[in-house]
C-alpha cells in the first residue's frame, strides 16, 4: 500500500527549474505572440509511478481567467537575452485519476497559497520547460482502504522539467520527473518524505487569437 502512496505523490511534481550546462550562459529566449493568452491542456493520460503501482489521470488543465495568469508578458517582457522566460499560470486541476490498487481513491486539489505557479520556456536545442508549483500546491487525499493526506512540494517551490516543440499547437513533454512530498495519516499510510516520477504532455493554444500558436524563439 505505502507504493500506491508514494505514486500519489507525483501529481505535486517539481524541483528547480534549470536551463543549460553549469557555467555556460542559457541562450536568447522569445515566447510569442506577446501578451496572448493561453490555456495548457494535458493530452493523453498523466501517469505517475513509483515501483510497481501506477495512478492515471486523464483530465488536468491550467486555463485562463481575470489577471495575467495564463498570458505571455507584452513585449519587451516576453524576451529574456540570457535565459527563460516565466509566465504565471492558474494552478491546473485534475481529474479522471485512478489507482491500480482495488479499493483505494483519490482527490487532488492544487492551490496558490503560498505563492504564483509558474511556467518557465527556454529556447535551445532542444527548448526546454517546465511548471513551477510552490509550497504545497498540491494536496492529494486517498480515501477507501487506506486515508492518507499527501502535500507536495513541502519545503518551497519545485519544478517538473521538460522538453518543449513548437507545433500547432505547441506541447510540453514531461517524461519521469521526480517528485518531492510527505504523507500523514492513519494505519497503512505511510509517513515522512516520499518520491515518485510523473510523466504527461500538454498542449499549449492560444486562446487570445486561437489561428496563432504559442512559440519558442531566440
Amino acid at each position: 500500500m505505502s507504493k500506491l502512496l508514494v505514486s500519489l505523490t507525483g501529481l505535486a511534481a517539481a524541483g528547480a527549474l534549470t536551463f543549460g550546462a553549469t557555467g555556460t550562459q542559457a541562450a536568447s529566449t522569445t515566447v510569442l505572440p506577446a501578451g496572448h493568452s493561453f490555456a495548457a491542456k494535458l493530452t493523453g493520460k498523466a501517469t505517475f509511478v513509483a515501483g510497481s503501482t501506477t495512478m492515471t489521470c486523464t483530465v488536468s488543465a491550467s486555463v485562463p481567467t481575470s489577471g495575467a495568469n495564463n498570458t505571455v508578458p507584452a513585449a519587451p517582457g516576453n524576451h529574456n537575452a540570457a535565459g527563460p522566460v516565466s509566465v504565471p499560470v492558474n494552478p491546473p486541476t485534475f481529474s479522471g485519476c485512478t489507482t491500480s490498487i482495488f479499493g483505494v481513491n483519490v482527490t487532488i486539489t492544487s492551490n496558490a497559497t503560498n505563492g504564483p505557479w509558474t511556467l518557465s520556456l527556454q529556447n535551445g536545442t532542444p527548448a526546454t520547460g517546465g511548471f513551477t508549483i510552490p509550497k504545497g500546491g498540491v494536496i492529494l487525499k486517498t480515501s477507501g482502504l487506506a486515508s492518507c493526506t499527501i502535500t507536495a512540494s513541502p519545503t518551497g517551490p519545485t519544478t517538473v522539467n521538460g522538453g518543449w516543440t513548437n507545433g500547432a499547437p505547441s506541447s510540453l513533454a514531461i517524461a519521469g520527473a521526480p517528485v518531492p512530498a510527505t504523507a500523514t495519516g492513519g494505519f497503512l499510510c505511510p509517513t515522512g518524505n516520499q518520491s515518485a516520477t510523473f510523466s504527461a504532455t500538454y498542449q499549449l493554444t492560444d486562446t487570445t487569437d486561437p489561428a496563432q500558436q504559442i512559440t519558442v524563439t531566440g
